[in-house]
């Protein structure tokens, strides 16, 4: 085995973090794109060289950049995402009717036979698809028209189309989740989508177990069980085992089941991680003290992990992106938070190191494994 690149967007920029298989000894290279907000920096699963970025900043709005050495240098990508055909409406935060308006890309996920294959979930939500390395986009509008959309209605950080699980042994299936209207899942390539929100329940909403209006911050899974889905929702940790399309909680003995972060392990479909945030009020880890959660029973049984994470006057929070692991045996974990630190565990998350401590607030971590 090769290198390790962890991919980190932030507040101020990206930064790449390379070591080789014992994850001791850690490079940082950056900031890429210096005082942009990238909210994805990825890798083609088919290429290792081939990256991509969603880049935001006030005056220049949304920008895609491409790469094709890894990270050594970039070129502009097409930007021309627009919504196909009219635009409509979707509810606003007071139940009126809000049109249509691209803002950002909050998710690009490349194909995984395919570089030049790239989905991108974005804001307001819609999903995108290019097929020549991002240089032209077009919407996959079925998505956005379907019956229930007219109702679908932001949360706090806006109608975001945040997460795409596409099956890598079936790329005609895929899943997406938007905040705050639920999860869709289509069977052939999102030409159609139904909902797969069977078993949510938000006691906030004026019917709790409705069809849409639930606020779901990530979802998780792994590659070679793409039946198993994990969802870390704005409060409960559940899991669906009909590849999303019915969920049952799983919170089980977490100390608090609010949170945005969820991943499973690389090898295991039964172990899933969490990082359990106070609460929606207030976005740091309970009692002060930064503890990643993990599950080797698909769910039935948490325990903390907190050797080397910080455990007093700690109020940082992890964002939807901010949890990741690798391929190595054992599976190492990824942790960035919005305090600017980015810590390791090489061990399954028994012990966590810090691989850089102040960096701008981290958006996204993503991990490439390479020969």
């Amino acid at each position: 085995m090769g290198e390790i690149r962890v991919l980190v967007g932030t507040s101020k920029g990206a930064f790449v973090l390379t070591a080789d298989e014992g994850r001791a000894e850690w490079r940082v290279d950056g900031p890429l794109f210096g005082g942009w907000e990238v909210y994805h920096l990825v890798g083609s699963p088919a290429d290792p060289d081939r990256l991509y970025a969603s880049l935001s900043k006030g005056w220049f709005g949304q920008v895609v950049q491409r790469s094709d050495d890894g990270g050594r240098s970039w070129q502009s990508a097409g930007n021309d995402l627009r919504y196909e055909g009219e635009p409509g409406t979707h509810q606003h935060f007071d139940g009126s009717a809000q049109p249509w308006r691209f803002t950002r890309i909050w998710q690009l996920v490349p194909d995984h036979a395919d570089p030049d294959s790239v989905l991108a979930g974005v804001e307001d939500a819609a999903l995108f698809r290019t097929t020549d390395g991002a240089m032209t986009w077009r919407e996959l509008p079925a998505l956005r028209s379907h019956p229930t959309a007219a109702g679908w209605a932001p949360g706090a950080g806006g109608l975001c189309l945040h997460t795409i699980l596409a099956d890598s042994g079936d790329n005609q299936r895929l899943l997406v989740a938007i905040s705050s209207a639920g999860v869709l899942a289509s069977e052939d390539g999102g030409t159609s989508w139904e909902l797969a929100t069977t078993g949510l329940r938000s006691d906030f909403l004026p019917d709790p177990e409705a069809e849409v209006g639930h606020c779901v911050h990530k979802l998780a899974r792994h590659p070679g069980r793409p039946d198993r889905v994990y969802m870390q929702k704005h409060w409960d940790v559940l899991r669906s085992d009909d590849h999303g399309y019915s969920w049952h909680e799983i919170s089980g003995d977490l100390p608090t089941d609010f949170g945005f972060a969820i991943a499973v392990h690389a090898h295991d479909p039964d172990t899933v991680y969490v990082v359990p945030i106070t609460s929606d009020e207030l976005h740091f880890p309970p009692d002060g003290r930064l503890r990643v959660y993990r599950s080797r029973t698909a769910g039935g049984r948490w325990e903390p992990l907190t050797a080397g994470l910080p455990q007093r006057d700690c109020y940082v929070n992890v964002l939807r992106d901010g949890l990741a692991v690798d391929t190595l045996d054992p599976c190492g974990v990824y942790l960035g938070t919005t305090g600017g630190q980015v810590y390791v565990s090489a061990d399954e998350g028994e012990q966590w190191h810090t691989i850089v401590r102040d960096l701008p607030r981290v958006l996204s971590v993503e991990v490439q494994t390479l020969p």
